[in-house]
């Protein structure tokens, strides 16, 4: 595991530190200064790290997964499938679907990464990582996700899956991403949003159709992999 969030003592360790810091003082001035250079510094290791990963997937979801949950078992095979077609995988490197999408690249033929983030509960690193970073600031971890990965996969999950979701969806949305589908696994669970998303977001011309059909929904991981070979072969490097 590489920890590449350095160590900047109470004042700079934190996002939370970051976010509370609003007063207008000398001290907090220079606390911002500080913050910016642990900020940049985090983001130039992250790009050396992962220079060589490509070509990625990343596999997001619930760090709360139990292990009997038929999704936990359908991200390791998903995983696994993935890898020995020569994607390798990225994940955020702790538990519940994190685990099993590692898991299963781990148990096939390429590279596992995993995107750790310091938090004060839950986040513990999971043990099936060729590569491992640990990240102070979700906004820098969110970029290595962004710029490291060519397709994603969204497993179940809470408010930490459907920001990075959503996120994803505005870069694309907004140009600032090439346009490439979102692949939502889970029907079952993925459903309801869908059903909001088309009968708010899209009824009242907050988005558009074409915004929409970004969203690609299955429970199949054979599905999952013909999409990415598909958006995989359309890439420069695909055809090379």
């Amino acid at each position: 595991m590489i920890d590449i969030s350095g160590d900047c003592g109470d004042y700079y360790d934190s996002e939370h530190e970051l976010l509370q810091s609003h007063h207008n003082n000398h001290r907090d001035r220079l606390e911002d200064i500080w913050r910016v250079h642990m900020i940049q510094a985090e983001i130039v290791e992250g790009f050396e790290a992962l220079r060589t990963v490509e070509p990625a997937v990343s596999i997001l979801g619930s760090a709360r997964m139990k292990k009997d949950n038929p999704y936990y078992q359908k991200c390791v095979e998903l995983g696994r499938l993935l890898s020995d077609n020569g994607f390798s995988i990225v994940t955020g490197g702790g538990g519940g679907i994190m685990e099993a999408g590692s898991r299963g690249g781990f148990e096939g033929k390429s590279k596992v990464i995993g995107l750790n983030i310091k938090l004060p509960h839950e986040q513990a690193p999971n043990i099936y990582q060729d590569l491992g970073l640990n990240f102070n600031y979700f906004f820098v971890r969110k970029l290595m996700f962004a710029k490291y990965s060519f397709a994603f996969v969204f497993m179940p999950g809470g408010f930490g899956t459907l920001d990075e979701l959503f996120t994803v969806l505005t870069l694309i949305q907004t140009k600032k991403m090439e346009r490439f589908p979102m692949i939502l696994f889970g029907s079952d669970f993925w459903g309801g949003m869908l059903d909001w998303v088309k009968d708010q977001l899209l009824t009242n011309s907050y988005i558009s159709q074409k915004d929409l059909e970004l969203l690609h929904v299955t429970d199949d991981p054979n599905y999952v992999l013909k999409e990415i070979q598909s958006i995989y072969r359309r890439l420069p490097e695909g055809n090379s």
